[in-house]
């Protein structure tokens, strides 16, 4: 009975070990978190300097990370905007169904990536629709397809 209440006392000064060390760990990790320090204006000027690879990367670094880049329009927005050249009907109407930015360019950022490969010439010389790459491929508006469609005819 004795032997096992050491084994019981070393259990329990084992366990406040690891809590003051898990403790202490969160403290540090805590100092190290600008996002927790500093007031959120400056948070979202550090993040918007990002770009939206960037931004994604860091959205997955920490849960208070995400939660300020994921919950933040004003980080997303100007990277639709670049991408609203590309594919504006859609982005407007995405706008007006109430979609936040961030879920406007996910949706919205493939489309546009097909569209500019289209644009430049990158499937100027496809034969057949067997010979597209259909992983990349997506339904587009009938505006975008018609640009694609003069600057093939421009070619």
């Amino acid at each position: 009975m004795k032997k096992n209440s050491k084994r019981n006392n070393n259990l329990a000064v084992s366990s406040i070990d690891l809590n003051s060390a898990s403790i202490e760990k969160g403290k540090n990790e805590s100092q190290n978190n600008f996002v927790e320090l500093l007031p959120l204006e400056v948070t979202l000027k550090i993040f918007s300097q990002l770009d939206v690879r960037s931004l994604c990367r860091a959205s997955v670094t920490c849960r208070s990370w995400n939660h300020a880049i994921r919950n933040n329009d004003s980080l997303w927005r100007p990277h639709c905007l670049t991408l609203r050249a590309v594919c504006q009907r859609e982005i407007d109407d995405d706008v007006e169904s109430g979609y936040s930015w961030r879920v406007i360019l996910l949706r919205n950022y493939q489309k546009s990536k097909v569209k500019c490969d289209w644009l430049s010439g990158r499937y100027s010389n496809i034969c057949s629709s067997v010979s597209l790459p259909e992983k990349i491929m997506c339904p587009m508006d009938a505006d975008t397809w018609g640009e694609i469609l003069e600057a093939e005819l421009e070619r």
